[in-house]
């Protein structure tokens, strides 16, 4: 990638280490059309739901790349239809993948379970109950895992309600309730900041015999930290290891998470040490916490040196590594060389990584960053979303811009990303007429 900034190279930890060999001058031989290239491309058209249909059609037929479809890339497409609303279609590329020859439906469980996803994100409680009793029985998958399923989704869009009517306010519900269900809806509760409700739950696991295990001591703990109980929280943790019980890395982020909150950076790399000693190999979210709370104070060279351990560890950073210094860096150089470091260290930015730069940059009413992160992701081949444009209308509203920010308003409006225009810009709708145009404009 072209160098984002001209700027004197500063050995920050996400550089390419020394040792790293340099590429050569000619590109290599492009590698054949494999599962995995069927899936990142499918990601590049999950804003063309069209596009990514053909190239999923062609990708697995014998006059294209006859790459047979995979759990992971039919689960992808079924995924991009709902994301667009084109259920139907959605059900029917599902449906037609299952083959009782197979012998193991579960091939298409990550497909189903991404199709009860977007039902359940759309408001369709119904649909969705419906597509777990009915398409997934059709397909050998109406059992307790896609059930679970149904339940996870429910709850991660906040109809934490109907999930819990489902599990528990029924008389012969589809499934027993076990810890995993009551473990799905602590986490909803969570979600929802319904403490009160989280609280009953968690004590009438007790009442019901149902027994706690290591997931619902952590999604508690969480709970009490995120609602201002970061004390409660440490002494659950501290309960925990009193009854012996095997504290795995889940459990430990989440208590140095909320020890981080109630007493400050340095409390939890106390505990993280303590984690280290007690034979608890950390992993990227352990060390993603404490640079967060690092960058949050300020400490910036604490969390580059935080970094560096990362890789002593064996572990690369993540995107939410990056998103930690780029939340809290006032520098925009900084940041535009971090986020060149991104690319350099094989991290592939996400779509709200973009979206963060490009609200940060406007925010500092620099346009020529604005511009650098938008190139940067056309280049990667991301179709922008409705929040990249309304982020980059934003930025040039911002400097007065006007007329370029009504040419992107209408190229947002034509790809169907955005429902109306922006009533300050003055766009139409494509193919809209003028009310002089409107034959029953002397009438209305």
């Amino acid at each position: 990638m072209i160098s984002l900034v001209r700027r004197r190279r500063l050995a920050l930890p996400f550089s390419t280490p020394p040792h790293t060999a340099v590429p050569a001058a000619a590109d290599p031989p492009p590698s054949p059309l494999d599962a995995t290239a069927v899936l990142e491309t499918l990601s590049l058209y999950s804003n063309d739901w069209r596009r990514a249909l053909e190239f999923f059609q062609w990708s697995a037929s014998p006059a294209g790349a006859s790459v047979p479809p995979t759990p992971a890339t039919v689960a992808r497409v079924v995924d991009i239809l709902g994301k667009h609303f084109e259920f139907p279609l959605a059900t029917s590329l599902l449906v037609s993948h299952h083959d009782p020859a197979r012998g193991d439906p579960s091939f298409l469980r990550p497909a189903l379970r991404s199709l009860l996803n977007r039902l359940a994100a759309a408001n369709l409680i119904d649909d969705a109950v419906r597509a777990f009793d009915s398409t997934a029985d059709s397909i050998g998958l109406r059992d307790e895992a896609s059930f679970h399923a149904l339940v996870d989704a429910l709850c991660d869009h906040r109809r934490v309600d109907e999930a819990h009517h489902l599990c528990l306010g029924k008389e012969q519900p589809p499934f027993s309730p076990v810890t995993k269900t009551y473990n799905l809806l602590l986490r909803g509760w969570a979600k929802t900041r319904a403490w009160a409700r989280l609280r009953h739950l968690w004590f009438d696991m007790d009442s019901r015999g149902v027994a706690k295990d290591l997931h619902s001591y952590s999604i508690y703990m969480d709970a009490l930290a995120k609602s201002g109980k970061p004390w409660k929280a440490i002494k659950v943790f501290k309960e925990m290891k009193q009854k012996g019980m095997t504290i795995d890395v889940v459990a430990y982020n989440t208590a140095i998470h909320a020890v981080g909150f109630a007493q400050g950076v340095d409390f939890a790399i106390r505990l993280y040490r303590q984690m280290v000693d007690a034979g608890c190999k950390p992993n990227v979210s352990t060390f993603n916490t404490i640079v967060k709370l690092l960058c949050k104070e300020g400490r910036f060279k604490e969390g580059y040196a935080f970094v560096q351990n990362m890789h002593r560890s064996g572990i690369e950073p993540n995107v939410l590594t990056y998103h930690c210094f780029f939340q809290y860096l006032s520098r925009p150089q900084e940041v535009l060389r971090l986020f060149e470091k991104m690319f350099e260290r094989g991290c592939r930015p996400r779509m709200d990584t973009y979206v963060m730069l490009i609200k940060r940059f406007g925010r500092w009413g620099f346009l020529r960053p604005v511009f650098i992160v938008w190139k940067a992701m056309e280049e990667q081949g991301l179709s922008p979303d409705a929040f990249a444009y309304n982020a980059l209308i934003d930025a040039l509203l911002q400097k007065g811009m006007v007329d370029l920010a009504r040419k992107y308003d209408e190229e947002m409006l034509a790809k169907g990303l955005s429902p109306k225009p922006r009533k300050e810009l003055g766009t139409k709708l494509p193919g809209a007429e003028s009310d002089s145009d409107n034959a029953l404009g002397g009438v209305l």
